[in-house]
């Protein structure tokens, strides 16, 4: 017979074997479920494709240099590039047909009249921009004329259009002190010039050959624009237009 002592610890007895089961006790097994079906990858988006450029034939085979106006030549709907064969090597621009078309027209029309055939990159300033298109330049003995020439019409820059002159290689057209008075002359960035921005016409960009365009010889000091002795600007050997098929 199980003594009083024995008898009052039973209680607390169980109690602890109850506790010690029921932490021996297997744990409850979380019910399987059916694999559920993966929906299938999306397929991969392929990458836009590049457009395919195909030379445009010049208008003629002599250089012209005088016009009442620019024909139309180009189509905003199409994509166009310039290959400036320089002294330096080639610079490939994009033109941007439809922000600038008026501009951008302009330039293909001349350089498929061969217009800026011969001429020279005229005034070169470090840290700012290369200029060139002015049709005297193939003529060293004009050259106190140089920057003063054009095509014998002129049209009004295109402002609106929201580019900027925000990095090396911009192009950009060249003009007097008139927003009327574009022409033939254009010039490129050589670094950020973004006070020019709402001012003077962007219309386009190097995409290939920015070093070759670091690579011009600068005729002029950033400082004054002090003529550099000795200088001899780069020639535009002539300019070849692409157009997207």
């Amino acid at each position: 017979m199980p003594s009083p002592a024995f008898r009052r610890a039973a209680p607390a007895l169980l109690a602890s074997l109850s506790l010690g089961l029921m932490a021996c006790a297997p744990a409850t097994q979380p019910q399987a479920s059916a694999p559920q079906p993966t929906a299938p990858a999306p397929a991969p988006v392929a990458p836009p494709t590049a457009p395919t450029f195909v030379p445009v034939q010049p208008l003629g085979a002599g250089r012209v240099t005088g016009f009442a106006s620019a024909a139309q030549v180009t189509d905003p709907a199409r994509t166009y590039q310039a290959v400036l064969n320089t002294s330096k090597g080639p610079i490939t621009l994009e033109l941007y047909a439809r922000q600038a078309p008026v501009a951008v027209n302009n330039f293909v029309f001349l350089a498929l009249n061969r217009f800026y055939d011969g001429t020279r990159f005229h005034r070169v300033i470090e840290g700012f921009m290369a200029q060139g298109g002015d049709p005297q330049s193939t003529d060293p003995a004009l050259r106190a004329r140089w920057g003063t020439g054009g095509p014998g019409y002129s049209f009004r820059a295109e402002v609106g259009n929201g580019l900027r002159f925000d990095r090396a290689g911009v192009l950009g057209m060249a003009r007097a002190a008139s927003l009327d008075s574009q022409g033939s002359q254009f010039f490129i960035t050589l670094a950020p010039a973004d006070f020019l921005s709402g001012g003077y016409t962007v219309f386009g960009q190097v995409v290939s050959g920015l070093d070759t365009l670091q690579r011009l010889t600068r005729t002029a000091t950033p400082n004054g624009e002090v003529p550099i002795p000795g200088a001899e600007p780069d020639l535009i050997q002539s300019v070849q237009i692409l157009v997207s098929r």
